[in-house]
């Protein structure tokens, strides 16, 4: 039922740096793609172990985790929920999660930092609901994140992954302790104050000198942007034919050349970015890309 979907590895044609590869999950699925098929796999198996038919998650207006777990529910067959952080709202994604049949609960912010309560109070007696962390962060979800580490091809020097929960960035470095491998991990938090990312990490898996966070590429903030990034986005999208959204990857790609310029990383060691997808981010930043 949960087949698995494999992504391949590609080299770019990117003159900051002549090894650098991308593993291209966002190919996996146009909606259910990048790493949140990674984390939603194996919750979806836990949900049918246990005969719960109905996914009750969390996010904000503009999630692509949402979106997946929309996507996700109508291909394979269940009811969907979603908790909407904010004011009520009509965009893009949100009329993609209706059209796959999810109900959107619109809460006020100070209540939608209380999941669980909000999960209880609506759905804890009914016994079909299946509780969905936001963006799918779970012990589960490393696992299936873990998958990415055995799928490569060759092991690399560098390995980049953009972090907003740090559950992707736990099950690479999971994959990595497990494989024994060389490779050291770059997290870049999207978030301000990103150092909290090697706490959430530390849940999952042990943090060790594989791990290396860089927090000085958040451009403000969680979905913030500058004149910059945005010139950079196009720059990139136009030279290596590879999409890239403003809230995840192109912060990463941003990283990944600002390190190349600085010699943080060698001409002559090879780099793997982690695609995670994420690309209906463009569209809540569509007038700014004009």
């Amino acid at each position: 039922m949960f087949e698995n979907l494999y992504s391949p590895v590609q080299k770019l044609n990117y003159h900051r740096h002549g090894n650098l590869f991308v593993k291209r999950d966002d190919l996996i699925d146009p909606y259910i793609s990048g790493n949140k098929w990674r984390k939603l796999k194996y919750l979806l198996q836990d949900a049918n172990r246990q005969n719960k038919n109905h996914l009750v998650t969390f996010g904000g207006a503009y999630s692509n985790h949402l979106v997946a777990t929309a996507a996700a529910a109508a291909k394979f067959g269940y009811k969907a929920t979603a908790f909407v952080r904010g004011e009520v709202v009509k965009n893009e994604m949100l009329l993609i999660c209706s059209l796959y049949g999810m109900q959107l609960i619109f809460v006020d912010r100070e209540r939608y930092k209380h999941k669980q309560e909000l999960y209880n109070e609506h759905f804890a007696a009914d016994s079909n609901c299946y509780f969905i962390d936001e963006g799918g962060a779970s012990a589960v979800a490393v696992q299936g994140c873990a998958e990415i580490i055995t799928e490569l091809p060759t092991v690399y020097d560098h390995i980049f992954v953009a972090a907003g929960t740090g559950t992707t960035a736990a099950g690479l470095l999971s994959g990595i302790h497990t494989g024994d491998l060389k490779s050291r991990l770059h997290v870049v938090p999207v978030l301000k104050g990103g150092d909290f990312i090697g706490n959430e990490i530390a849940k999952y898996t042990p943090l060790s000198n594989h791990l290396k966070l860089h927090t000085n590429y958040h451009f403000g903030g969680y979905a913030k942007t500058t004149p910059e990034l945005l010139d950079f986005i196009k720059s990139f999208i136009n030279e290596t034919g590879v999409l890239i959204d403003p809230i995840y990857t192109a912060k990463l790609f941003y990283a990944i050349t600002d390190l190349c310029n600085k010699q943080v990383i060698l001409p002559n060691e090879n780099i793997l970015a982690i695609h995670t997808g994420g690309l209906l981010g463009l569209l809540g930043k569509k007038e700014l890309l004009w």
